[in-house]
This record gives C-alpha cells, sequence and structure tokens, in this order.
C-alpha cells in the first residue's frame, strides 16, 4: 500500500512542505525504521514531511510495517526507481563493490523525478536524527548545489586521505560524505549534474571505492557549502564539543552489530519506539565471529581498493583533473 502526498496549490501551504528521501531495499527496513522515527520524533511540527522510499522493490509487509512508524503529520512515498535506470544498469552495477546495491545510485536521480520540488534532503538508512530536521533543511546553501559535512571516516585513516586526494582529485579535507545532503534541486538541475554523471559513469566507469560519493565530489567540486559537523556527525569516536543533531554509523561497527559503538545509544534510543525492535534484537544475536571476520576483511579490502585507485590510470584525478 503507497501512501501518497497531496498536491497543494496554496503557495504558502507547499512551502511547508519538507520532502525527505532515503533509498532502500527490503533488507535495510528495520534500521530505515529507526531513521524514520527518530528524525519524525524531533521534527519541527510546524512542518508537513514527505517521507520518500527510493526502491527497486519492497514487500507490502515492509510497507505496511514502516507506516506505523508515521507521525500526524507526515507521509510515507515509495517510488520505484527501476525505469529511472533503465539503460545504464549495468554500467552502474560494473562500479559497485561487493557491499553496495544499486540503490546507493538513486540520490542521483531526485532532481529528475521530482521536478516540482526546488530543495530536498537525502539520507542514508544508517542515520539516526536527534536534532531538528526542518533546520538543516531551512539552511541556505548561498547559491551552491548541496550543504555538505566533510567524511571524518576518511581523515582518519592515512590510505583514505590519499585515496581522496590522488585518486579521487578532491583534498581529504573537503571531501564530502554523501550520506547527508542537503539539496538544491534548481542548482543541481542548471548544473545539468545527471547527464554529466551518466556521461562519466558510460564513457569512463572510473574505479572507485566509494561510487556515488566519489562521483559527487568529483562532479560538485567547489560547488558545495561545508556545514557544522554535528549534522553529519560520523560514529569514528564520541570527541566532539559541538551540537549533536544527526548521527551517521558509516563505517562497518553498526550497533545493530557491535556493542560500544560511538554514539550507540541514540540508535537504541528509537530502535525502542519502533516495531522492528525485537527483529533488530534478533538480528544483533545472530551476529557471530564469521560475520565479524567478514567485516575485518571488508574493511581490509576497502583500504586495498583505494590503494589500486590510486595507482590506476583510470581514476578521476588523472582522467579528468591531471590534463
Amino acid at each position: 500500500m503507497l501512501i501518497r502526498k497531496k498536491r497543494l496549490n496554496n503557495m504558502d501551504e507547499e512551502k511547508k512542505i519538507i520532502p525527505i528521501f532515503f533509498a532502500t531495499d527490503d533488507n535495510y527496513i528495520p534500521f530505515l525504521a529507526v531513521s524514520m522515527k527518530s528524525l519524525l520524533d524531533n521534527a519541527s511540527k510546524e512542518y508537513f514531511y514527505n517521507i520518500h522510499i527510493l526502491t527497486d522493490g519492497l514487500s507490502d509487509e515492509n510497507i505496511n510495517l514502516l507506516k506505523y512508524n508515521m507521525s500526524d503529520n507526515s507521509t510515507l512515498i515509495v517510488d520505484n526507481m527501476n525505469t529511472f535506470v533503465k539503460g545504464i544498469e549495468e554500467d552502474l552495477n560494473e562500479s559497485l563493490r561487493d557491499y553496495y546495491t544499486i540503490s546507493i545510485f538513486y540520490r542521483l536521480f531526485i532532481a529528475k523525478k521530482y521536478p516540482e520540488y526546488h530543495k530536498a534532503i537525502y539520507l542514508d538508512c544508517d542515520i539516526t536524527v536527534v536534532g531538528d530536521i526542518s533546520e538543516l533543511y531551512n539552511t541556505e546553501l548561498d547559491g551552491n548545489i548541496f550543504g555538505v559535512v566533510v567524511d571524518d571516516v576518511i581523515g582518519s585513516v592515512e590510505e583514505f586521505k590519499v585515496y581522496a586526494t590522488e585518486g579521487v582529485g578532491v583534498r581529504y579535507d573537503r571531501y564530502f560524505n554523501s550520506g547527508m545532503l542537503v539539496m538544491d534541486l534548481d542548482k543541481y538541475r542548471s548544473e545539468d549534474i545527471l547527464n554529466r554523471f551518466i556521461k562519466l559513469l558510460t564513457t569512463y566507469n572510473f574505479e572507485t571505492a566509494a561510487p556515488d560519493q566519489d562521483y559527487l565530489n568529483v562532479l560538485c567540486k567547489d560547488k558545495v557549502k561545508y556545514l557544522d559537523k554535528g549534522w553529519n556527525r560520523m560514529s569514528v569516536d564520541e570527541d566532539f564539543d559541538g551540537k549533536l543533531n544527526l548521527i551517521h554509523y558509516n563505517n562497518f561497527r553498526k550497533p545493530w552489530y557491535y556493542d560500544n559503538v560511538p554514539y550507540g545509544k541514540y540508535f537504541w534510543e528509537y530502535a525502542k519506539k519502533t516495531n522492528f525492535y525485537d527483529k533488530i534484537l534478533g538480528i544483533k544475536n545472530a551476529f557471530g565471529e564469521e560475520q565479524a571476520e567478514k567485516h575485518i576483511k571488508g574493511a581490509q579490502g576497502l583500504v586495498a581498493q583505494t590503494i589500486r585507485v590510486v595507482n590506476s590510470d583510470k581514476n578521476f584525478k588523472k582522467v579528468l583533473f591531471d590534463k
């Protein structure tokens, strides 16, 4: 069952709608529910929230379960993206690593699929929101394409620093995380980001370690506004003195797998409020040494991939910026 948003004719009323986008498949639904619950619990009641789920298909059961986590001032809109990636699926899949799915690219198609929106927020599903998302939405972008936060994970590993600078062509302390984007969709359209992405993908299909994120850093280089880190605080550590608004568990150490994850208590606070709590507990209890070993190998593989890309003649920096 899909709940469609109402189209509003009154411009003042339309301004009160805040569009929020997630992308997922059925496997990540429990964690998406936690993200949605935390967002809506802390969001200003002065706005109405269109929660869009971009997907290649969700079960009716999961859609109905997600509905129970909605608030009175929100609506759930599930959108199938298959037609929007038709014709470039092979190129998209070739650029993926084994722990990514094609859904990571859906954020690039938001501006085209929703011409009625001028501004929107995109969030990854491994995020817990503890601040008022309307404050983030109302951030002035000053003519930039995105409002973003620098990726602290990149800055925490030497190989990743080299990768950003020498593989992608963006200084590591300017390389942003694409899991939280405040999007000026009009600017995105005028800069023709989607068509430029498709051209780069189909022409070069660059070797990459973080596919969508790398492309967006290249395409939007010097056209983003850097926001306070509290709006995308990554779970590297808890050494942070600013205002905590949004927590991003964007590494292998997710709180639904491991104990003592930085800021993990916030995830569990909102997980308990969803109808997925028992399922999430089951996932954590079933997680064992074999899966942990896969994560270790995955992290090692990611580091190795960054080194390969830096040494490759087919990386962003050498092809696009070293001419």
